[in-house]
């Protein structure tokens, strides 16, 4: 299961409201390191399909949430539980460092 594009008219109920963690990636088309790590954010969506939802949101397109969430670098991960976001994972640099961050963040 690939990570799927959120809007900011979803963002409530899918995220905020969700009864499971839910990673969501700040990313731009146009950001080259973006397309880049987007594989390992699909290949960790459907690893951690059981325990997390993963959603992208463009933040040329949904610039309220990127300013709600003080996105300043992208991409950004931001892992959400019980409605509230954790500390932000920015610019991974690898599959393996997204895997390490979510364990901190108590997702197994």
């Amino acid at each position: 299961m690939a990570a799927m594009e959120l809007t900011k008219e979803h963002f409530e109920a899918l995220v905020l409201e969700a009864d499971r963690p839910v990673l969501v990636d700040f990313w731009a088309p146009w950001c080259g390191y973006c397309r880049r790590i987007g594989p390992a954010l699909d290949q960790i969506a459907a690893q951690y399909a059981d325990k997390l939802t993963v959603y992208k949101v463009n933040v040329d397109e949904q610039p309220e949430l990127e300013e709600r969430f003080a996105v300043e670098t992208i991409p950004t991960l931001l892992l959400f539980q019980g409605g509230k976001a954790g500390q932000p994972l920015v610019a991974p640099g690898s599959k393996a460092q997204i895997v390490e961050w979510l364990g901190t963040q108590q997702v197994q």
